[in-house]
């Protein structure tokens, strides 16, 4: 009832209104066609070339956990996806060793690199850890991705053999007797871990690769796996002898983590040796990138891009260039001027340096030693010439 007697003022009203004077409609056969389909695609081709001109995101990472010391609040870490949130939420002593693992990895990235162009610098206060330079399906990802994974792996399984976790102890596989060259053993002691330290890895680490299921997460996958692997594979037998006088005729033995170090210089190795890959049209795996490369194992790294020359600060790239870096005037390898400056010559600073020399040891007990001072020249690339290549963006 109501909106009919709506309807009916309306009625009354409408008469008073003025109208305008319509103007005659055009003949039929003289219509411009106004068929919406070239207003599509128009506006879906300024659609495709405003995204592809917009700069791409570059997503937060756990790597970020390493920033955060003991402060590991699962809540406030940028960048984890549902699963890791959830791992982090029910075992944060665990992320704390994650965090270690995390500074470890990036100590040991930092060394391996640290006389080339690109030298795994870390961004202060970035939540991306290493900036825009990861988004390029390079060589150097495919390197961070191995040892990150690794880095986990070797953290997790050393606090559980230490003790330092709840959830996990020694390893509980390797009881017994067994025998190596030199003859039998009873297993004793207590063996790391590795088999904790790879499964809990697994599923934090490769969570996010797996909800994406693209051509770079199953870059990513691969190459987590070869670091995972690749600490594995540096697991070393100690043992302790019992018999008379240190004879030896029974030995326990244990296995124990080497040196992150050897994990390191194993992965750089790969990286040096890394296969140029393109995905499958399945999405599924790898194949040879070119024809007549050979195809990528499971041991090795595995990358689609190609690196840039990092010689020059590009913002787009992630690369922020080699002016102001320390070279060797000598060397003929990386870490030489003539490679590091990318030929655009050095600058020469003379210094003085302090050092403690011609040591004594006092009894009892103390060491004294003097100061020597030593004039050395240090030597740094220069900035490119042309201005406008500091602010490439």
């Amino acid at each position: 009832m109501l909106r009919s007697g709506g309807a009916q003022k309306a009625a009354q009203h409408a008469p008073r209104r003025a109208r305008a004077p319509t103007p005659a409609p055009a003949p039929r056969s003289a219509a411009p066609d106004v068929s919406p389909a070239p207003a599509r695609l128009g506006l879906a081709c300024f659609l495709l070339l405003l995204l592809l001109t917009l700069p791409a995101r570059v997503d937060s990472s756990w790597w970020y956990i390493g920033a955060l010391g003991a402060r590991v609040i699962c809540d406030n870490i940028p960048g984890l996806v549902s699963r890791q949130r959830q791992l982090c939420q029910r075992y944060p002593d665990i992320m704390r060793s994650v965090g270690e693992g995390a500074r470890e990895w990036i100590r040991e990235c930092q060394h391996q690199f640290r006389h080339h162009r690109w030298n795994c610098t870390t961004l202060d206060r970035d939540h991306t850890v290493f900036g825009r330079v990861m988004l390029r399906s390079s060589r150097e990802a495919a390197f961070v991705y191995a040892i990150s994974s690794a880095g986990v792996v070797h953290a997790i399984t050393r606090a559980c053999s230490q003790g330092e976790l709840s959830v996990c102890s020694c390893d509980p596989y390797t009881r017994g007797r067994h025998h190596d060259q030199r003859g039998d053993f009873d297993w004793g002691g207590c063996s790391d871990n590795i088999h904790y330290g790879v499964r809990f890895a697994k599923a934090f680490v490769d969570a996010k690769e797996k909800r994406l299921k693209d051509a770079r997460a199953l870059m990513n996958l691969h190459n987590n796996r070869c670091g995972r692997t690749a600490v594995r594979r540096f697991l070393k037998l100690e043992c302790k002898c019992h018999g008379v006088s240190g004879s030896c005729t029974l030995r326990t033995c244990w296995r124990a983590l080497s040196d992150f170090r050897r994990t390191g210089d194993y992965l750089r190795r790969r990286y040096d040796g890394a296969v140029q890959v393109t995905a499958t049209q399945d999405g599924a795996n790898f194949t040879a990138a070119r024809q007549g490369y050979r195809r990528a194992t499971r041991t090795d790294l595995v990358y689609f891009d190609n690196s840039p020359d990092y010689c020059v600060l590009d913002k787009a790239a992630g690369s922020l260039g080699t002016a102001g870096r320390v070279c060797s005037k000598t060397s003929k390898g990386t870490d030489g001027c003539e490679i590091m400056c990318c030929g655009r010559g050095y600058d020469t600073t003379r210094v003085t340096r302090v050092t403690q020399c011609e040591c004594k040891f006092h009894w009892c007990c103390a060491v004294r030693c003097k100061e020597c001072r030593n004039i050395v020249d240090i030597h740094t690339c220069k900035a490119p010439k042309k201005a406008e290549w500091l602010d490439q963006t």
